[in-house]
């Protein structure tokens, strides 16, 4: 049996389901920015939390291997070489490289790490784009394990966050994919500043402890002292965290002023009247 319909019930379906998808729309700016709130809370919270270090343990390893891994890559882009990638239980690591431009690696790490949790945070300002986030960084983890890992912490970690990123963005609902991306993209984020601020004091009181501003010192010929790089770093990070967060605000106010308001659907008087007519 079919059914012919008339052009009147073909647009007033057709505007209903234009209508659900501004509903849906707008509800999706919604739920991004409470998202970003609650991720950014929570984050401040589990600081000052008494033993919350071993909540944020884990993350802490995952942010030092995204560190690590950008390390890798700066000297993989300046056609240098990585001999391996190791983390220490202690939530620290070490990239031991070889060749490449000694400049661009030595900044990589903290920058890597900011840039990653922006570039996430940006990306995630859609709801749907959470899957292929959690999917690119589970393999992007798994490779630079498979390849570089050069000890058991590293290889742990790799295979299990790059497993877990994997899992969660083939099999997770969206909204726990949305909320668990947006999370790390904080935890990142923060975790930079936090860093830095580490290695600003070190830098400052004690310039012969071995940091990445340290190496950067040595690799520039000694041109700047260890303590101006580390805040240099400092500065293009706070740089870069604003501006994201001002591009995320505002694209996020521009999708919902530019989303018509919904109206109701047109009322059809009599359906009968208007349906064409079945044949068998």
């Amino acid at each position: 049996m079919s059914i012919q319909e008339s052009d009147d019930w073909r647009v007033n379906r057709a505007h209903v389901r234009g209508v659900h998808l501004i509903m849906q729309s707008k509800s999706e700016v919604k739920d991004s920015f409470k998202l970003l709130l609650v991720a950014s809370l929570l984050t401040l919270v589990l600081w000052f939390i008494p033993f919350a270090g071993v909540i944020t343990y884990p993350i802490r390893l995952f942010v030092t291997f995204i560190h690590e891994s950008g390390h890798a890559l700066a000297a993989l882009a300046t056609f240098g070489g990585v001999k391996r990638v190791v983390l220490d239980w202690n939530g620290s690591g070490l990239t031991f490289t070889q060749g490449g431009w000694g400049f661009l690696i030595s900044s990589a790490g903290y920058l890597t790490t900011t840039l990653y949790g922006s570039a996430l945070l940006l990306f995630l300002r859609r709801e749907r784009n959470a899957r292929t986030a959690a999917i690119g960084t589970g393999a992007v983890l798994l490779l630079i394990t498979a390849l570089f890992g050069g000890n058991v912490v590293a290889w742990l970690a790799g295979l299990v966050f790059g497993g877990a990123c994997l899992l969660l963005g083939l099999k997770g609902r969206p909204k726990i994919v949305h909320f668990c991306m947006s999370f790390l993209a904080i935890q990142c984020l923060l975790n930079a500043f936090y860093d830095l601020r580490a290695v600003l004091y070190l830098s400052a009181f004690d310039p012969a402890f071995p940091t990445d501003a340290r190496n950067m010192s040595q690799a520039t010929s000694g041109l700047l002292p260890p303590v101006v790089w580390a805040a240099g770093w400092v500065l293009l990070s706070a740089v870069v965290v604003v501006a994201t967060l001002v591009v995320y605000y505002r694209s996020l106010r521009q999708r919902a002023a530019l989303l018509p308001e919904p109206r109701p659907p047109f009322l059809i008087a009599d359906q009968a009247a208007h349906s064409a007519h079945s044949q068998s």
